[in-house]
This record gives structure tokens, C-alpha cells and sequence, in this order.
């Protein structure tokens, strides 16, 4: 279980910073400006600084494993695992979410707990079956490297502290922006040809026929809501209960952007399913009938054809220039 104290002090901090829109990222056509928090700024140096520590292990306590362990940028920053591996091959509870446009996200972690992208970011670092590590050791380690200092100064005016390794972080994080797939080029960019008749027949699916776009929708695919999709009658992970302890949020999640679904299996917020084949006949059955489930999810008629023409569409949403950076 993640450590309530740590939550309740970042919830505290976090939750009320402004925002302002920020202009140094490259916004796709149909993407709307992304709000950055005022006291975190994008610059080149706070990105720098950012990346590097991305893929830094100094920050896990055994300096075995770094943030890019588990969000490889060729899986769309997922690691292909049913749940992740921390350090000396501890076995985390969830599957392992995807960065894609982090940026537009208001709420973090499988269950929309944490409130900020600063405050997620430290999260991994404390958790004992991740990094296992403190957040203030990580800073003192650092301080000791020249090469940290000096991006940390060119950052932020400072030597490497928690805040300013949470920012930096977070920075980065910030610019991990994909919206260059042939969906993209179809629907933004105007270009027919870049969809096959049979994905454009998924594309029908998933807009007119099915309910797909309920909760997968706009520029993101995903309303960012957070709901119970019917995944199980009883949760071992109660999801958002966990912190708000009503019965009401048992089973709930961040409805995930579709984004990159090509390389970002398993699925479901445990990696239960292993194939978008899985998924769709899940909702296809209309879940396992929660107390809590969304009331979209009922079920439906889909014959192998259309499964496949629906596979087809949800792969073009693969933006391969993402997932090559």
C-alpha cells in the first residue's frame, strides 16, 4: 500500500497551484495548448535536467533501477509487463501505465489518487516494492555529482533538492506528447490515405456503432474520468476505496488514453488481459456485473470481421515516431 502520510502531504500542496499555458512543446493539429503550473515553468534546462534523471538508477536504493526500467520509451513508455518489477525483483501490484501525453492528465497513478505530476513522480521513489529509496537521500546523492549540480543550477538556481527533482521530472515527463499516427494524418491532417477501408470500418465501430467513445474520447482517447469498467465481480485492488475508503469507489480507475495500444499490452490496470482480442470481448459480454460498473459497459453483438476491423483502427492509433524517440 502506498504511504497515506506522503499522499495527504503532497495532496495538500499540490492541489490548489495555478496554471498557465505554456509554449515551448510542439502541439499537434487538435490538440489543445497543454497548462503547465506556474512555479514549474517548461524550459530546455528543467528538461534536460528532467530526462537525464529519467534515466538515472541513482534514485532507486540500490541504484539498480530508474524510472525508464519500467516506462521504456519503445513500448510508449510501458514495459510489456503484467505488473511491474522494482528492485531486487519485487513484484508491484499494478501494470505499468503509459506516459503518452501525461501533459494533459489532472489526476495521476492507476487510480487517479494523487493530484499533481510533481507529486506522482516522487511516489515510485518511496514505494518499497519500486525504488524503495527517500526522496532527501536521493537529493544528497546527487549533490555529490558535478554533472548534477550544474544542470540543477542551470535549471532552477539551485543545487539538487526534492523540489526541484520532482519538477524536473515532471518536466520531461511533460513533453513525452504523441500525436503523429495515421489516425492523426487521417482525421487532423486531412490526408484519406492514410487509413485502410477496414480501419476506417473500425473507426465507424468504435465512433457510431459501439460505445467505445463514451469514455474513449477526444484528441486523448480517454475522458480522464475514473470508473469501475465491470472488470471483476470482486476486486482485489479496490482501486480509488483505497484512499477514499467509500464503497462507491471500489473497483474505480483512470479510464487509460488508447494511444500507442499497439505496444502497451497487457491490459487493465493488473495486465489481466493479455490482447486487444481480450478486451474487446470483455466488454463485449458487458463485464462481470460490479455493483459499481459504468453504465456504458453493456454488452454487444461483434462478429470476427468486425473485430478485426476494430483491431485495425485501434493500431492506427501508433504513432512510431513516439515510441522511437
Amino acid at each position: 500500500m502506498f504511504n497515506k502520510l506522503l499522499y495527504g502531504i503532497v495532496f495538500l500542496f499540490f492541489l490548489s497551484k495555478p496554471f498557465k499555458k505554456e509554449s515551448i512543446l510542439l502541439v499537434p493539429d487538435g490538440f489543445p495548448d497543454p497548462e503547465i503550473p506556474i512555479d514549474n515553468e517548461l524550459t530546455l534546462e528543467r528538461i534536460e535536467y528532467g530526462k537525464k534523471l529519467f534515466f538515472e538508477k541513482l534514485l532507486s536504493r540500490d541504484s539498480s533501477i530508474s524510472c525508464a526500467s519500467c516506462h521504456q520509451p519503445q513500448l510508449a513508455f510501458t514495459d510489456g509487463r503484467k505488473t511491474a518489477i522494482g528492485i531486487k525483483n519485487r513484484v508491484v501490484s499494478r501494470n505499468t501505465p503509459t506516459l503518452t501525453n501525461i501533459v494533459y492528465n489532472t489526476s495521476f497513478l492507476r487510480d487517479g489518487v494523487n493530484p499533481s505530476l510533481e507529486a506522482q513522480v516522487i511516489v515510485p521513489i518511496h514505494e518499497k516494492n519500486e525504488f524503495d529509496f527517500q526522496i532527501l537521500l536521493v537529493a544528497e546523492r546527487l549533490k555529490k555529482i558535478d554533472a548534477y549540480v550544474q544542470l540543477s543550477k542551470k535549471a532552477y538556481g539551485e543545487n539538487p533538492n526534492p523540489d526541484n527533482i520532482s519538477k524536473a521530472l515532471a518536466s520531461y515527463e511533460r513533453t513525452l506528447i504523441s500525436g503523429n499516427s495515421r489516425f492523426d494524418k487521417f482525421y487532423y491532417s486531412g490526408d484519406s490515405l492514410a487509413l485502410t477501408d477496414n480501419e476506417k470500418r473500425g473507426m465507424d465501430l468504435f465512433y457510431n456503432q459501439l460505445y467505445c467513445a463514451d469514455c474513449h474520447s477526444g484528441f486523448n482517447f480517454s475522458n480522464g474520468e475514473i470508473v469501475n469498467n465491470g472488470l471483476y465481480k470482486e476486486y482485489q485492488d479496490i482501486g480509488k476505496m483505497r484512499l477514499t475508503l467509500n464503497d462507491k469507489d471500489n473497483g474505480l480507475f483512470k479510464v487509460p488514453t488508447l494511444r500507442n495500444i499497439s505496444v502497451t499490452e497487457p491490459y487493465m490496470h493488473d495486465g489481466s488481459l493479455s490482447s486487444l482480442e481480450e478486451v474487446i470481448d470483455h466488454y463485449a459480454k458487458g463485464g462481470e456485473g460490479h455493483d459499481n460498473q459504468h453504465p456504458s459497459i453493456v454488452s454487444f453483438e461483434i462478429n470476427e470481421e468486425e473485430k478485426e476491423d476494430l483491431m485495425s483502427f485501434l493500431f492506427c492509433l501508433t504513432d512510431s515516431s513516439f515510441i522511437a524517440q
